[in-house]
């Protein structure tokens, strides 16, 4: 009881229900130990503070969010929600974000950081009116404060666009990109010395294509242009639920996100094998964005899908969309390797992704999860219009956001949208769909992969060390036609050039 509520309750569960601790937790216990005899409230906070400070400058997120947790159980401050604030920005928990600045600034109205965390989710969720509100609070606050003018400056851009684009579009749908380019005029200059693309996609071509950029090169823009018409014309005429058969001995090979981490993605296919119709796979979302190579994996993927159409998958992730586009660095990345034209299309074509498949009707694969409504049926996910950027609430949204957690029922995310659905949850859907388990990717693990609610539900993300700075494994998962047990296999990052992650993401990311 001297260690405060946290430990209490652990310690609680763990008799109650025979949960072992996990090394996160006795971790925790042990930082808290050395302060039991600190008797002072705000002493005893403000060392836990200190130390929850030194396990964020070292990219341990986790371990500072309980500790600014059991700092705060002792003493809450405007400074300890703002902290770990920050740290539920940094692992993309936007809706716990955004509840720790509300709660510093009801402490602290002056406290601006809390503007500035609460903004920067709010951009995140692509609520870019609210988040204009709190940068211009901010600059008010610090009008000499050169970052507060530029973010202020470049968020009144966003939702002046914005503004702009919706006055313009009236009852007409926007002309495709594609209606605006004609390939014929592209000419392909004497001095490109990349791989050419003719009628059709080749092996030779891919192959060339990667050694290329392996050495960070660009394919010609006429190629690329090229792809991206003919993925699109292809994914146009895909449903919103795919379904795939795989014959009884085959193998099939499921990967989480990759996150712009292209030679990590050439090294799946050093272990695995290169994607043939012996050896089809399906990416569960998240291809760009982060990773400052996102350009080269979204073209090796849509060359391999143009090769492999009925043995090469993509499903949609909450970051093959607009919003997270511009925040995270594919859009920046696509301008600054191609153009802004370039940039639109892939808005465009991104909106044509399926958002699930389902394996020999037992296998059931989405980015995110399962749904806050009651009673989806596979039948419902197929009637869902996809074609758009994600909505905030509703089946498509809680394909590309939600998460499993522990506890039976639906809690609210802590990402903002979506949802968190327990055992019971995964239990239900699945007999009532006629499922075995449900393949989900969307969050870090340990070791690339991690399994819930009793083995319905598999979480497989395939990025190791994501973002060069989390340490962790990525996995892919592989089954047989005839025994859909799923297998894993771990494996850690391989050397890429020194172009650090977020090397393209909005200014908006600046972290205050």
């Amino acid at each position: 009881f001297q260690l405060g509520p946290r430990p209490m309750l652990q310690a609680v569960s763990s008799l109650i229900f025979g949960n072992e601790p996990s090394k996160m937790d006795i971790e925790v216990e042990k930082v808290l130990e050395a302060f039991i005899d600190v008797q002072d409230d705000i002493e005893r906070s403000n060392k836990i503070k200190d130390r929850a400070n030194d396990y964020f400058k070292n990219q341990h997120y986790d371990m500072a969010i309980e500790l600014y947790t059991a700092a705060i159980d002792a003493a809450p401050s405007a400074v300890l929600y703002g902290n770990r604030s920050m740290a539920y920005l940094k692992k993309e928990l936007y809706g716990s974000a955004l509840n720790d600045a509300d709660n510093a600034l009801a402490i602290d109205n002056n406290y601006i950081k809390g503007y500035y965390r609460r903004a920067t989710a709010n951009m995140a969720l692509g609520r870019f009116k609210k988040a204009l509100k709190d940068y211009e609070i901010a600059k008010k606050h610090a009008p000499n404060d050169k970052d507060a003018l530029a973010k202020f400056t470049e968020c009144s851009k966003i939702v002046k666009r914005i503004n702009f684009e919706k006055a313009i579009a009236g009852d007409d749908k926007k002309k495709s990109v594609v209606t605006t380019l004609n390939l014929n005029e592209m000419e392909v200059e004497s001095s490109y010395d990349g791989p050419h693309l003719g009628d059709e996609i080749t092996r030779e071509f891919i192959d060339l294509m990667i050694e290329h950029f392996k050495t960070q090169k660009k394919i010609h823009r006429k190629y690329a242009f090229k792809i991206l018409i003919e993925i699109r014309k292809w994914f146009m005429a895909q449903p919103t639920l795919v379904d795939i058969s795989v014959p009884d001995g085959n193998k099939f090979t499921i990967c989480g996100d990759v996150h712009g981490q292209f030679y990590d993605l050439v090294n799946i296919f050093d272990l695995n094998g290169a994607p043939s119709e012996k050896n089809p796979y399906l990416f569960n979302g998240d291809f760009v964005d982060r990773g400052s190579f996102s350009v080269e994996t979204i073209f090796t993927m849509f060359a391999y899908k143009l090769l492999l159409p009925n043995h090469f998958f993509m499903s949609r992730g909450n970051h093959e969309s607009d919003v997270m586009n511009k925040m995270y660095g594919f859009e920046g990345e696509v301008k600054n390797k191609y153009s802004a034209q370039m940039c639109e299309l892939f808005t465009e074509l991104f909106n044509y992704l399926p958002l699930c498949h389902l394996i020999n009707q037992k296998v059931f694969v989405c980015h995110g999860g399962l749904f806050k409504q009651e009673g989806v049926t596979l039948d419902d996910i197929r009637k869902t219009d996809r074609v758009r950027q994600p909505p905030d609430e509703g089946i498509m949204c809680d394909l590309l956001w939600s998460d499993p957690y522990s506890l039976n029922g639906r809690a609210p995310s802590k990402r903002g949208v979506g949802c968190q659905f327990g055992p019971d949850v995964s239990e239900k859907w699945c007999k009532d769909n006629g499922v075995d388990y449900v393949v989900r990717s969307h969050e870090v693990k340990v070791e690339g992969w991690e399994e819930h609610h009793n083995g319905r539900v598999y979480t497989v993300f395939s990025a190791p060390n994501y973002c060069d700075q989390m340490g962790n494994k990525g996995a892919f998962i592989t089954i047989k036609g005839d025994n859909l047990t799923p297998r894993f296999t771990s494996f850690s990052e391989v050397p890429h050039p020194t172009v650090p992650p977020m090397a393209y993401a909005s200014s908006l990311f600046g972290f205050m």
